[in-house]
């Protein structure tokens, strides 16, 4: 089926486009009135698990807020819970994993497993996504970088700083690479099986990429994110986000993605001088600018848009849209993009 606003993809593709295309990360969600009344009535797993809700949450800022892409209703821990680690999502405090990898024989709990058998439920959303969506816009997949979800399995629930998870990988190296391994094998199956069940693209999320150095970033994350991409990059276009790893750009840019989100802590010049001209850019509006007035944010992002131009970018947060936001500021934040005048830069 063709596509009517294929203009994410023309970006990513690094041809000409009549105007930006914008998505927001976390745009299926939290702030809109529509999916609170949803998440009332289905716990969170229940809404990822029913392919009915996850597209009904995938489609709602398409028809609401207007912007060129529908990403995936999902969460990066389907996959530590396709492995065999429970994973709890508790509302308004984030992730809780009760039996945490701490040693050796932690592994043998979990396995490489069979996709279709564990989630097969997000290809058969992603069946139904296309269906309905009928072509109106692209579909972005998505999965957490190995080292993102190592952070979890390890520490067991969300944190700031992951220590644990970092001295993890600093005593039993050997077996922080193993996990690693585990986890990029089954994330590499996971995103096939998106692509094939009609994924447009897919875009990987290291949102705990910048806790480490740039060294140790190459070793514990970008060395499976590459084997990642070189796996999925010839089937659909593949966004890498590792927020606040911005010191690896340059080494992101020559893993063959198409894309790299940036945060809101580098500017456009130096994302673009470290990622060259060939790669897409894509961010970096700082989500919590979206609670400032209106005329803030459309001169905000008209600034930004004069700062990255028009070819090889795609508009969108440094980071996902915060639950706050009211729909019209997200709105505002959309149409600034869409109605830009280009001849202004």
């Amino acid at each position: 089926m063709s596509l009517k606003n294929d203009l994410l993809l023309r970006a990513l593709k690094g041809e000409e486009v009549e105007r930006v295309p914008v998505w927001m990360m976390r745009q299926a969600g939290r702030y809109l009135p529509e999916y609170i009344k949803i998440r009332e009535k289905y716990g969170f797993f229940e809404r990822c698990q029913t392919p009915a809700l996850a597209a009904e949450i995938t489609i709602q800022p398409v028809d609401i807020v207007g912007v060129d892409a529908a990403i995936l209703f999902s969460d990066i821990l389907v996959v530590p819970q396709a492995m065999g680690l429970e994973v709890q999502l508790i509302e308004s405090k984030g992730p809780f994993l009760p039996d945490p990898i701490k040693v050796k024989a932690d592994l043998n709990r979990i396995r490489v497993p069979e996709i279709q058998e564990t989630l097969g439920y997000v290809m058969d959303a992603i069946k139904l996504i296309k269906q309905q969506l009928n072509g109106r816009v692209p579909l972005i997949g998505f999965a957490g970088a190995p080292w993102t979800l190592l952070c979890y399995m390890v520490q067991g629930k969300g944190s700031k700083t992951f220590e644990e998870a970092k001295a993890f990988c600093y005593t039993q190296p050997e077996l922080a690479h193993q996990l690693l391994q585990m986890i990029t094998d089954t994330t590499i199956g996971y995103l096939t099986a998106q692509i094939e069940a009609g994924a447009d693209t897919v875009q990987i999320f290291d949102s705990w990429g910048g806790l480490l150095s740039p060294a140790d970033f190459e070793v514990f994350s970008l060395q499976y994110i590459r084997q990642i991409v070189t796996a999925v990059k010839d089937k659909a276009p593949t966004i890498i986000f590792a927020k606040g790893a911005w010191h690896s750009l340059e080494a992101m840019s020559q893993t063959g993605a198409a894309g790299l989100g940036i945060d809101w802590c580098i500017t456009a010049p130096m994302a673009r001088k470290l990622a060259g001209n060939k790669t897409t850019l894509q961010g970096n509006f700082d989500p919590a600018k979206l609670l400032s007035p209106i005329p803030t944010i459309v001169k905000e992002t008209e600034d930004m848009l004069r700062a990255f131009g028009k070819k090889n970018y795609v508009a969108n947060l440094g980071h996902g849209i915060l639950p706050n936001v009211p729909v019209d500021h997200a709105k505002a934040f959309v149409n600034t993009i869409k109605n830009f005048d280009y001849s202004k830069i």
